[in-house]
């Protein structure tokens, strides 16, 4: 019960937040030049800033040392497995721009702005984000390596070269912060520092947010709630996948904390990032924003009915 309480108070704030942004851009406080430049502030601004400061303030102890470890690895299977399960998904999708936003929504969910909570909730405060923080560096190699090759496709203007994907908004803030994490004992980040970049990161849920609530405001309700496609998705990814990943993880004798874990992860909403990548690169924005609205309303029911079966596998 716990964990479901904490879940409805954390969508209860995501909902809200939406209606904040559906009511803006009804009223004209957002309109679609804000929605791209506050999309481009977070990618390039505020993502990275979550990144180093997650890993900069995560407790070093060669214990947890052994988690990170292990939540990194977990993370790299997981998105490996998810590439190549969504790929073979979308192979039949006809419209090609739907069929980037499916794939993308489904090998990357809210693994940061919710999942830290979430994770929080389950495992304990603290511990949760702490194995979140190393999860997302997975998360964030995938998106700007695979993730853009998947909305790179039969676009001229999206390019995946080797040096984009070495160096970009992901990779680079990974490289620094799991550096501060390592060497944590013998340096310290100067507290300034520290503590303006987890103001720049807490900028990441509330404006991503804001931007799909505006994004959902453009869309007719019936259209909303109309798409065949946006259930079979959330079906695929809020109850397939994560069921599926549990019972390989229990088939591989992951300790039982793992296996939850790995459940939990799986289960979330499709990210934020969808809508704001659509936004940027003008790729079904309103279908992005429909993905990520409907997936986070039908998790408040799902990932406790995961969690669940989780503890039931765990006990076989």
């Amino acid at each position: 019960m716990t964990v479901f309480h904490s879940l409805i108070g954390i969508m209860t704030t995501l909902f809200l937040l939406l209606a904040v942004g559906f009511f803006c851009r009804k009223v004209g406080l957002l309109n679609d030049m804000s929605s791209k430049n506050l999309s481009k502030l977070i990618i390039c601004l505020g993502q990275p800033a979550l990144i180093i400061s997650a890993l900069n303030n995560a407790e070093w102890s060669p214990e947890r040392l052994k988690i990170a470890l292990w939540a990194t690895v977990i993370g790299f299977a997981m998105h490996t497995f998810m590439g190549a399960a969504a790929f073979l998904v979308c192979r039949g999708m006809k419209k090609a721009e739907h069929a980037k936003i499916f794939e993308f929504g489904l090998v990357f969910t809210n693994c940061g702005f919710l999942g830290f909570p979430v994770l929080d909730s389950v495992f304990g405060e603290g511990m949760g984000s702490f194995m979140g923080a190393f999860y997302v560096i997975s998360f964030h190699l995938f998106l700007w390596t695979w993730g853009i090759s998947i909305l790179a496709r039969g676009r001229d203007d999206i390019k995946l070269t080797p040096k984009k994907a070495l160096l970009n908004y992901g990779t680079v803030p990974c490289a620094i912060g799991v550096a501060l994490y390592l060497l944590k004992y013998f340096f310290s980040m100067p507290e300034p520092i520290g503590k303006t970049l987890t103001y720049l990161g807490g900028l990441c849920t509330p404006i991503s947010i804001l931007i799909t609530g505006g994004l959902l405001a453009t869309i007719p309700l019936k259209k909303l709630f109309g798409t065949p496609s946006l259930y079979v998705h959330s079906a695929v990814s809020l109850f397939a996948f994560p069921m599926v990943i549990c019972v390989i993880a229990k088939l591989l004798r992951l300790p039982d904390q793992y296996i939850l874990f790995c459940t939990v992860m799986a289960g979330l909403p499709a990210a934020s990032t969808v809508t704001m990548l659509g936004e940027i690169h003008n790729i079904d924005p309103g279908y992005a924003s429909q993905t990520v609205g409907i997936t986070s309303l039908l998790t408040t029911v799902t990932l406790p009915v995961v969690c669940l079966f989780a503890n039931w596998v765990i006990g076989l």
